[in-house]
């Protein structure tokens, strides 16, 4: 094999050459490509202004819903034979109890004047089969 040696053989030269004061220069030309424009600033007031804005706009939505919303309340008004039929089939409320609440003016409006013939008062009596009952209470 043939000695080789760095030094005597021919060198490649570069296909890069930089231009003459290139580096002397390069902060001058650097400082006048950049753009002279300022930079956009953004005010912290604008941030408040839309979150004041969308929170404003959160409250009304808030407070229209009840309004736009349809209300599906169907009030059914008690009549007095199936208020009559829970209290004395469904609760544990007694007749004392619904004495010590009432007042004399309600007391004296359900007082009537029926008068009852002692004829129904025996019919009634002898086809009821409770007789026990209605006499114990």
């Amino acid at each position: 094999m043939k000695t080789f040696k760095l030094e005597n053989e021919p060198k490649i030269e570069t296909g890069f050459k930089t231009p003459e004061h290139y580096f002397e220069n390069f902060s001058i030309k650097m400082m006048e490509q950049l753009p002279t424009d300022e930079p956009k600033v953004i005010s912290i007031f604008q941030k408040r202004k839309t979150l004041i804005l969308s929170v404003a706009a959160v409250l009304i939505l808030a407070l229209m819903i009840p309004i736009l919303s349809p209300s599906s309340t169907n009030t059914q008004e008690l009549d007095a034979v199936a208020l009559e039929n829970y209290i004395t089939y469904q609760s544990n409320v007694n007749q004392y109890d619904l004495i010590s609440v009432l007042e004399t003016e309600d007391i004296n409006n359900i007082k009537t004047g029926i008068v009852i013939e002692d004829e129904a008062i025996e019919d009634h009596l002898s086809t009821n089969s409770n007789l026990e009952n209605l006499i114990s209470e």
